[in-house]
This record gives C-alpha cells, structure tokens and sequence, in this order.
C-alpha cells in the first residue's frame, strides 16, 4: 500500500510542494549541508536578506546582524537562511560616472531578493538595510512578494570629531567648497576627510538613509524604534534577533506586507519624514514602494500631508545635530507619539508587531527630556509647514521636488547658468565661475538621460562651502543626496532627455521659483518657447549595452517612481 502523503502546513504554503516526500529528496540532499536536519523541512523558511559588503562602512556590519536574526527566527520555531545582495556607495562613487549605477541599484537589489525569495520558496523575510538605495530595494522586493517579512535598518553611525565638533560625510564635501574658495588650507581638509566616518553605519544626519529608516518604520514595517539605533550597539543586534522572530509569528497570523503597507501607513510614513525634516529622495523612494505594493500615491499627496505637519527636529543637513545626538534622547518614538496625540497620524495602521501604530505607541511618553533641543514641540516648530515642496510651472509640468528649509528663502529670480552634466557644473562652481543671482541649471541627469538620475552633493556641497548657498539656486532633472542644503531643486520633469521644458533653457534666460505658490516659471513666451522645442533634438543614448542602457529603456519618470516594472 502507498504510503499516505502529508498535509502541507500552511506555514509552508510558499514551498510547495513541500520539501517532504521522496520527490523533494534531491532538494533535502542539497539543503543538508548548509545545516538543515529532517526537522527543519517542516518549518517555515526565513529568508534574511544581508545587504553587506566592504564596499561602504554603512553595510560593514551587516553580515553580524543579518546572523542574529537568522537566530531570532531559529528561536521562534522557524528555519532562518541567510543570503546575500549587492550594495554599492554613493559617498565613494559621488561626483563620478559611476554614480549612475547609484539609483539603478535599487532595481538591482530588489531583483534579487524576489529572485532568491522566489526560487527557494521562502515562507518569510528579514531584508537588513543599512544606506540610501539598499533600503528602498528591500523595501520593493518585499512589497512585491507579499510574503510575510520586515525590513531592519543597519543602525546611524557615530559621528567623527574635528576641533571639538561632529564631523560627517557631508562636512567633506563642504570642505572641498571651503577649500576651492581658499577658505581652509590642505591640512583642515585632511583633517577633516581623516576624522568623518569612525566606523561602521549609515551617514550620520538625517540624510537619505536614516530618512528611509524613519520613514519605513512609520509605515509599520520595521519593529519600533529601529531607525534610531547606532549601528554599533547591543540595541541593534537584539532589534535584528527581534525580527528574525517576528517574521515567524506574522507567518501564524498571516499578516503580509500589503495588509501593513496601507495608504494610509504611507501617510504616516510621509508624516514622520517631514516631522524630521527628511531628504527629498523619500519622496522617489516612496512613490516607488507604494507603487510595488499597490498603493496610489502621488507628488500631490506630499503637499497635500505637508500644509498641515511641521518640521520640528532640528538635524543635519539643515539643522544642527546628527542622528546620534536623537538617537541618545529617546530616539522617534516620542516623536511618533506626538504626531499620533495631535492627530496627525493614523493609530489604526497595522505593523510588523502585530498590533497596530497605536499600541506599539501606547506606554511612550509623547515627550524628551527637559532641556533638548533637537525636537521641538508642535506649538513651535522649525517651520510650520512641510520642507518638501512640489513644484510645479513652465519649467516642470509634471512636477519637481525642492528641499526649502525657510533658510534660504522662500523665493529667488535669478539668470540661468546651464550645464548638461553634474561634472561641467562642478568645474565651473569650483573655478569660482558662479556668482550671487545664479540661477545653476544641470540637466540630462534625469533617469534616462543619465541614465540613473546622479545626486548633487558635490555642487551643492560646493556651493554651501564657498558661502554661496543663500545667493544662488541650483535645479536639476537629477537628484539630491539627504545631505544637500540650500535653495535646490530636483526631480525636475519631464525630464530633458525626453524633450522637457529643462532641455529648453539657454544661458541668461530668467527663472524664478516661487516656494509659496509652489511654481518654476521659465520667463520666456509660449511662442519662444514652442520655436525652441522645434528645433530641440533627442541626443543619442549615452549607453546602448548593459544594465545601465536596460535601465534607461525600462524606468519611468521620477515623478512617478523611477520604477522599472511599470506597465509591464
């Protein structure tokens, strides 16, 4: 008589057929070396995506935590397997062509989570990301499968010290402005590049990646208070043993990532990010998620959320503190807990705890101790309204991404200086080339015409250096990094390479950028305009091999994403 066949838990529903059964016994065979015993075919499989490497000291780290929730899982009753993916580092590549690769890692990372998740037919995932592009990749990858899972952030790093003050990767690049305007001599700027990054973790302000952290917290998948851990810390290893655990029992309960990742938690998750004054490349990153999870969300959404949440967290770029300095007086969730007693985020959002934003924030004093003042109550903010502002206009049709603290204005008329790359822009800031009124146009860096969008530490970082960043504007079809401060513009689109109005400006044309009425006015006539785009030509496709040429045929606009799978 045959032998009767096993039921299939439900707890392996993404393994069928299960690995059980003389037909799986080559799968058996191949598992048993890497450590699995015939107990551990009846378990729930819990992938943990690590995202390290040597390539980056954010990601340095990784390799131990990804183990601890390999261990959590394992405790739990599941079977935790580690893998790896790629990362790559946009402080080292900055400035150069490789960091066109930047954005299109992204797609990348979350190819290949889905890849592995997928052909192994795991129940569950941990994906531990630890800088700017890794943790949106993550992010999209567990979106798209569906399966049960939770994202860890790698942790902040500590901040260096120069002369008594913290120092970071950002202070580098200011440095190198300084530097150029004979402002610090070659010993300062050493000084300074030899002390910013003491160790492992993520840029130490409220940069792209402890934006990320922050926000994907508030959206309910990432376990509380992950994004305000150091990355070198007890805190961050028991955060990651947490998870590996929490991830087996979602799998019990079956709650998936869509259940969590609601319109409304993308709310919260905008909510959170302009509370602490966050980088405009949230607003790429989170379009993109909400787009693999399918969820709507638009540029619109962001001014609609940003007329009534203020910034009131005084951190770098804009402000004065690194992301430690927030971390030592009790992290976000205070912050949370006052956002949520105001009304401003939604309580009822399901997270990776099981229980909603409300309980996880219920015994959380919606305060920090006397005498901080790195957050600041809601009755005085740093400004009233959003930083993020989307603009719109004649230069910017279907939108552009400014980063306007108050700071530098909220207004500014200048003429246009153009330059169709990062590096001739560059050249010319260096080459003190740029003066007070400068209205600095770097085009054919958006998503296709790059292609991968490039981020503008480098001139904005000059620009700051040389005392300029109150006196000129810089807009760009490209991105900024979380560090960039001053009267800059992003995300422009259309893009030029795609024939938007940005291809269209000459040298000494008027531009003005009005905050307020969110606007980008090109002051020419419709007329002129019109004969312009005529006479306007395509340029050749910079790459037609290659990832970086898939990428430019496949991505879309960045305001919609910069996403890959759209429409497919």
């Amino acid at each position: 008589m045959a032998k009767k066949s096993k039921v299939i838990p439900a707890h392996r529903q993404f393994s069928s057929p299960m690995l059980d059964g003389p037909d799986r016994a080559p799968s058996r065979a191949m598992l048993h070396p890497v450590g699995f015993t015939n107990e551990d075919f009846q378990k729930s499989i819990i992938g943990v995506a690590s995202t390290w490497s040597m390539v980056t000291p954010c990601n340095m780290h990784i390799d131990k935590l990804a183990k601890e929730s390999v261990k959590g899982a394992d405790a739990a009753g599941g079977k935790g397997v580690e893998f790896n993916t790629i990362t790559i580092s946009d402080g080292i590549s900055m400035g150069t062509e490789g960091m066109k690769y930047s954005l299109v890692s992204r797609e990348v990372i979350a190819d290949s989570i889905e890849t592995v998740v997928g052909c192994e037919g795991m129940d569950g995932v941990v994906a531990i990301g630890g800088c700017d592009k890794n943790m949106p990749g993550c992010m999209i990858a567990i979106a798209r499968m569906n399966r049960p899972g939770i994202f860890v952030y790698g942790g902040t790093i500590k901040p260096g010290c120069f002369k008594g003050e913290d120092v970071d990767i950002v202070s580098v690049f200011e440095a190198v402005g300084k530097h150029s305007a004979g402002k610090i001599d070659d010993a300062e700027l050493d000084g300074v590049t030899g002390t910013a990054i003491p160790g492992p973790g993520s840029c130490g302000g409220m940069y792209t990646a402890n934006t990320m952290a922050s926000a994907i917290e508030a959206l309910g998948m990432s376990l509380p208070n992950s994004s305000a851990q150091a990355a070198v810390s007890d805190e961050k290893l028991m955060d990651c043993f947490d998870a590996g655990a929490a991830v087996v029992n979602l799998i019990n309960n079956n709650i998936r990532p869509r259940d969590i990742m609601t319109r409304k938690a993308f709310e919260n998750a905008i909510t959170v990010t302009i509370a602490l004054g966050g980088s405009t490349n949230a607003v790429l990153h989170l379009l993109a998620i909400a787009d693999a999870a399918g969820v709507k969300l638009s540029l619109d959404d962001f001014t609609r959320i940003g007329k009534r949440v203020p910034v009131i967290a005084d951190l770098k770029p804009s402000g004065a503190n690194v992301m430690m300095k927030l971390v030592e007086i009790g992290g976000t969730l205070p912050l949370m807990k006052m956002l949520l007693n105001a009304g401003l985020l939604h309580g009822d959002c399901m997270t990776v705890t099981g229980k909603t934003m409300k309980q996880n924030l219920a015994k959380v004093k919606p305060n920090y101790e006397k005498g901080q003042t790195i957050i600041r109550s809601l009755k005085n903010p740093i400004k009233k309204d959003s930083h993020l502002v989307i603009l719109y206009g004649n230069l910017a049709p279907e939108g552009a991404v400014a980063k306007i603290s108050g700071k530098e204005g909220l207004t500014f008329k200048g003429k246009a200086k153009v330059y169709d790359s990062e590096e001739k822009a560059m050249t010319a800031i260096l080459g003190g080339r740029i003066k007070s009124g400068d209205v600095i146009v770097i085009r054919m860096e958006g998503p296709k015409g790059g292609p991968g969008m490039r981020e503008m530490l480098g001139p904005t970082g000059a620009i700051m250096g040389a005392g300029l960043g109150k006196e000129v504007a810089l807009i760009t079809d490209g991105r900024f990094s979380g560090g960039s401060h001053g009267f800059v513009i992003g995300h422009v689109t259309p893009e030029a390479f795609v024939g938007g109005p940005l291809a269209l400006v000459k040298n000494g044309d008027e531009i003005s950028i009005d905050a307020e009425s969110r606007e980008m006015t090109l002051h020419i006539t419709k007329k002129e305009m019109a004969g312009r785009k005529k006479k306007w030509k395509q340029p050749k496709p910079r790459y037609t091999k290659g990832v970086l040429a898939k990428y430019a045929k496949l991505v879309n606009s960045a305001s919609q994403g910069a996403v890959t799978d759209a429409g497919l």
